[in-house]
């Protein structure tokens, strides 16, 4: 009895277990950040289901019941997602949000043929010019009302020097949600920010040397990576998310592949990739590795931001390397 009296008194001296905040996010890269940073203390819910496209997903009750119940939605943004703003102008119209794209320091480009932006510095950055420019200060003023993006791609992820960013913003705002676990995400940010430095040295050792190679993507979704890592930019088959080539643009590309153009020609996972091999036939383009910009086929989770730049630099180097 005595060791039951001493057992209860212990355990009774332990702090509580903090309850973890309800986290909903909406893409897997978004995904693998928030639960970087949530580490053990919790796991974020990601409403894309796996090979799912980011732009016609359509909530299923549970999602949206979850949505509504969350403590902080973590999304990229209506951009990317409009199927989300609808349900938040909805049923979740109370839910906290931490809109990424509209984070102060983010690095943003204009969603439209990256062949149109050769005049965009190229200059080679690493994540430490994104840390000079983030601008703190004014991190409590989301700016959801002040911004007007236009025609911004929303692809802002495949810049890691906004994941690094985004990382630390995540770890404040779950801090607040959840002071009493404040440290362990401050510290779990610190790690994942570390580690992301790393890969982003990593992936631009690996692509410097193929900077002046030129290769056609699937759709206008590569500029920031491109743009980072101060690769030719990529021309794209259809020059957004829902739009389809028209005969002038097949036309332009189909000469730009028999001249000395484009190496490597490069398909989409989700995308039908039987155009890309017409316009390669009868040239040396060589067909590579479908991309899979957001990482719809990874496996979600810790390390998935991680697996989806490998993936898209070890697609690139097999190619163009060649």
């Amino acid at each position: 009895m005595r060791y039951i009296i001493s057992f209860l008194m212990a355990s009774a001296a332990l702090p509580a277990m903090a309850e973890a905040p309800r986290v909903v996010t909406d893409l897997p890269p978004v995904h693998a950040l928030v639960a970087e940073v949530m580490g053990e203390i919790g796991t974020p819910l990601l409403l894309l289901d796996q090979g799912a496209d980011a732009h016609s997903f359509q909530l299923r009750p549970s999602q949206a019941r979850a949505l509504a119940e969350a403590d902080l939605l973590v999304w990229i943004g209506p951009e990317m997602t409009p199927w989300l703003e609808r349900a938040l102008d909805g049923l979740a119209a109370q839910t906290p949000r931490l809109d990424l794209l509209l984070q102060e320091g983010t690095q943003r480009r204009p969603y439209t043929a990256t062949e149109d932006h050769d005049d965009q510095n190229h200059d080679d950055h690493g994540l430490e010019d994104h840390e000079a420019e983030a601008g703190h200060d004014d991190h409590d003023d989301h700016g959801h009302d002040d911004h007007d993006h236009g025609d911004i791609d929303p692809h802002a992820w495949l810049d890691p020097g906004n994941a690094a960013l985004w990382l630390r913003r995540i770890g404040e705002d779950l801090g607040r949600i959840a002071p009493e676990n404040a440290a362990p995400y401050t510290a779990n940010a610190a790690r994942a920010i570390e580690e992301v430095t790393a890969l982003d040295a990593e992936v631009s050792a690996r692509l410097t040397p193929l900077r002046d190679r030129p290769f056609v993507v699937f759709h206008d979704a590569y500029g920031y990576f491109t743009d980072h890592y101060g690769l030719t930019g990529a021309k794209a088959l259809a020059l957004g998310d829902a739009s389809a080539p028209g005969a002038a643009r097949l036309a332009a590309l189909r000469d730009d592949i028999a001249g000395a153009g484009p190496i490597c020609l490069f398909p989409e996972l989700q995308h039908d990739p039987r155009l890309l091999a017409q316009l390669a036939e009868g040239t040396e383009a060589r067909i590579g590795t479908a991309l899979d910009p957001e990482g719809s086929g990874i496996a979600p989770g810790k390390g998935a931001y991680t697996a989806l730049l490998r993936g898209l630099t070890d697609a690139l180097t097999d190619c163009l390397g060649e």
